[in-house]
């Protein structure tokens, strides 16, 4: 499906508006939620954050942080008092339990729309993800190619996508973001297992070749997507963009470069893909892999988007090569890492489990 006509890409990108404005930042105290936060504070811009997680970040005095739920009226109501424009990222990862996964991402997403168009805030702008585009069968992906999820996630990020597209048609302006897997400052769960066994002075295993292109993006260049996106003249923004690095080459170039950087001398690794992979669809039956599906289903093939749209339209200029932002967001991994250790969870906020990785861990 497709719930968005592309813009003509000869239009000029669009002036930012310069006067400060109040923002919600929905998932505010989440990976991306704390990165936007900082990016618009140097703006001069007033920041709410709404989660259900604690605003733990030197910030917390420069910010309203509200403890709530996006998929409970009155928290978004609370919330979105004195707004100019959200930015909603809140969402349940893949590796939550599905009924969490739809009903936050598919509920909440219909209650901050709502409530916004209530309180009279006209633009939302929606963090999707490349994930709507599922296991794509030709690269690059452009905006208007089918959508298909695959996997509770997968699905309700298609579904949310349709929500906004029902709002849009009330008159709301609602960009919406499908970024690549990003990587920066806080951001930990699967990119930190490969940052451990870098630490370690451990080769890393890829499944298959390591030789398909797989194209990541550094949340600063996100950060600034999303800025042009919510100031923009909503003539032009009031659409799908496709956002990732302008500069990357295979998984086991790009990968390379951080185990060069730790200095020990280790490889990437290529191992059988078919095995593993049905390896770890038992283990994830049994809940022991720290991986889900859309992840071991696709890291084998090319997975990158045109993100042409967003320059001509947005006049998006990414800054970060896969490399660089693979090794800055490593070297702030070993920077803090005293502040994360022993901690596991499902979110980007701490690392997620090694699972049977850790077994595995030994023989590399």
């Amino acid at each position: 499906m497709s719930v968005s006509q592309p813009t003509e890409l000869s239009a000029s990108p669009p002036t930012p508006r310069s006067s400060a404005a109040s923002y919600l930042v929905t998932g505010g105290a989440g990976f991306l939620g704390i990165n936007l936060a900082r990016h618009l504070l140097a703006r001069g811009h007033r920041v709410v954050s709404l989660d259900l997680a604690d605003f733990s970040y030197p910030e917390r005095n420069q910010v309203t942080a509200l403890r709530g739920d996006i998929r409970n009226t009155d928290d978004v109501a609370r919330a979105m008092q004195g707004v100019d424009v959200v930015i909603h990222t809140a969402a349940a990862l893949p590796l939550y339990k599905p009924e969490e996964i739809y009903t936050t991402d598919i509920d909440g997403i219909r209650t901050v729309l709502q409530v916004a168009h209530e309180h009279g805030v006209q633009r939302v702008v929606h963090i999707s993800s490349t994930a709507v585009y599922g296991i794509p069968d030709h690269h690059p992906l452009f905006e208007t190619d089918t959508l298909h999820g695959v996997g509770p996630y997968g699905e309700a990020k298609v579904a949310a996508e349709t929500i906004c597209q029902e709002y849009r048609d009330k008159g709301m302006c609602i960009p919406i973001i499908r970024p690549k897997s990003f990587v920066g400052p806080e951001r930990l769960g699967v990119f930190a297992l490969f940052y451990d066994w870098a630490k370690d002075g451990k080769n890393f295993p890829v499944l298959g070749s390591g030789n398909n292109r797989y194209q990541l993006l550094d949340v600063e260049d996100l950060c600034d997507a999303i800025y042009l996106a919510a100031t923009g003249d909503c003539a032009l923004v009031n659409d799908v963009f496709n956002i990732g690095a302008k500069e990357f080459t295979t998984i086991k170039e790009d990968y390379q470069a951080v185990l060069d950087y730790a200095g020990f001398g280790k490889r990437i690794i290529p191992v059988p893909a078919a095995p593993v992979i049905w390896a770890l669809r038992v283990l994830e039956k049994l809940n022991l892999s720290p991986l889900y599906k859309w992840v071991y289903e696709t890291v084998t093939e090319d997975s990158f988007v045109s993100i042409e749209k967003a320059e001509h339209v947005l006049g998006f200029q990414p800054r970060y090569s896969n490399k660089q932002a693979l090794v800055r967001n490593y070297q702030w991994y070993i920077d803090h890492l005293h502040e994360f250790s022993g901690q596991t969870g499902v979110s980007h906020r701490v690392p997620w489990k090694q699972g049977a990785l850790a077994i595995a861990k030994w023989f590399f």
